[in-house]
C-alpha cells in the first residue's frame, strides 16, 4: 500500500551551521516542504542581519531543493515593537530557551517574571508573531518539564493572544495541558513516540537516544502517542532532529540530540499504520502546523511512501543516526 503525504513539514528543526550544515540540510530538504529552524548557532541568531545570513547560508546549502526555512529569533525580553515589525517578513516565530537548559542555551531566560517579558510579548502578540519554549526547569531532570507546565499557564493567561508552541513535549502533564488554554499548542517529536526512557538507559546505556528533554515513562508515551495519532488539532510534528558528530555522542559529557531527518517519514507512515490511523498523518506532519502558523507559504511538494523495506545508513559523514542499521518497513518511493 502507498501512502502520500502532501507538503510534509518539519515544525522543530536543527541544521546547526558550517559543514555540519551542508551535510545535514539537504537531508531535511529532499523530503520536507518546509521547517522552523532553531535559532541556538553561537552565538545564537538574535539580529535581522544574523537571520538573514543564516537564511543564505541554508539556501546555499540545500542548492535546488524545493524547501522553505522558516527562521527563528532567539528569544531576548529587550525587543522592541519597532524592531519586530523591522524583521516580521523575514521571521516566522521566536525560540524561548530556559538559560543554561539545552545545547547553547547560556543566554536564555531566567526567572520568568512576566513583567520583564511583557513588553515583547504583547508585541509578538500584536504582530501574530508565535513563540516556541523549550519548557524544562533545572528541577531533577524526570520532573522538569511537568514542573514547567505552571509558566506555561502563567503566559498563556497573561497573554492569550499569544500563540504558544510547547517544543517537543513529553509527559502527559503537558498533553493534559494542551485542552486547558486555547492559546496552547505543541510539537511532537519522532523520537518521544518511539522510545522510553528504558530504551536510553535501561540496559548499556544508548549515546545515541539520549536527548533533552530526556525521554520519559511508558504512560507519557503513551499520551503523546494518543494525540498524534488522532490527528488532534494542537499537535504537529516537529522533529527536533539534532546532529551531533560521533565522538560527541559517544563520550564523556554526551551531546543532547537524536538525528531522524533523514527517517522521520519513514518511521512516521509505519507508527501510523501499524496503529490503524493512516488518515491522521497528513494532519499530523502538514496540516495542522498549517492552520497553527496561519502565515507560512508552503511549497508544493508530495512524498509518497510505499511498504518496502529500507535499511537505514550507519552514518550520514560523522552523525550516526536513530536506528542506524537497522531495517524499516517503509521507503520513500518517490517526491514529486
Amino acid at each position: 500500500m502507498a501512502i502520500t503525504i502532501d507538503a510534509p513539514l518539519d515544525m522543530h528543526l536543527h541544521l546547526r551551521d558550517k559543514e555540519m550544515l551542508k551535510r545535514v540540510a539537504p537531508l531535511s530538504s529532499d523530503s520536507f516542504s518546509g521547517a522552523i529552524i532553531m535559532p541556538n548557532l553561537v552565538p545564537p541568531i538574535t539580529t535581522k542581519e544574523e537571520l538573514i545570513s543564516y537564511k543564505n547560508r541554508i539556501k546555499e546549502a540545500i542548492g535546488e531543493d524545493n524547501f522553505t526555512p522558516y527562521m527563528t529569533l532567539f528569544f531576548k525580553p529587550t525587543y522592541t515593537k519597532e524592531f519586530l515589525e523591522s524583521i516580521k517578513d523575514e521571521l516566522t516565530a521566536i525560540k524561548l530557551y530556559p538559560a543554561g537548559i539545552t545545547t547553547n542555551s547560556e543566554g536564555g531566560v531566567s526567572g520568568f517574571n512576566v513583567e520583564e517579558l511583557r513588553p515583547t510579548l504583547e508585541a509578538m502578540s500584536e504582530l501574530e508573531i508565535p513563540l516556541c519554549i523549550h519548557g524544562e526547569t533545572n528541577g531533577f531532570v524526570m520532573d522538569r518539564e511537568a514542573q514547567f507546565v505552571s509558566i506555561y499557564e502563567m503566559l498563556a493567561t497573561n497573554f492569550p493572544k499569544l500563540t504558544i508552541i510547547m517544543e517537543h513535549i513529553t509527559t502527559k502533564e503537558s498533553v493534559e495541558a494542551l485542552d486547558r488554554f486555547e492559546n496552547l499548542y505543541a510539537t511532537i517529536t519522532l523520537h518521544h513516540l518511539m522510545i522510553t526512557l528504558d530504551d536510553v538507559a535501561g540496559g548499556m546505556l544508548q549515546p545515541h537516544l539520549f536527548c533533552k528533554p530526556i525521554a520519559k515513562r511508558p504512560e507519557d508515551r503513551d499520551a503523546l502517542r494518543r494525540v498524534a495519532l488522532s490527528g488532534h488539532p494542537k499537535v504537529m510534528f516537529g522533529s527536533d532532529s539534532a546532529p551531533h558528530p560521533q565522538d560527541a555522542k559517544e563520550s564523556c559529557g554526551c551531546a543532547a540530540g537524536v538525528f531522524t531527518a533523514p527517517i522521520a517519514l519513514q518511521v512516521l507512515t509505519q507508527l501510523f499504520m501499524e496503529h490503524s490511523t493512516p488518515e491522521n498523518l497528513q494532519a499530523f506532519i502538514s496540516d495542522n502546523a498549517q492552520k497553527i502558523y496561519k502565515n507560512i507559504t508552503v511549497p508544493r511538494k508530495s512524498v509518497v511512501l510505499e511498504e518496502k523495506p529500507f535499511t537505514v545508513p550507519d552514518k550520514y559523514g560523522t552523525v550516526v543516526p536513530m536506528y542506524a542499521g537497522e531495517k524499516l518497513k517503509y521507503s520513500i518511493r518517490e517526491i514529486k
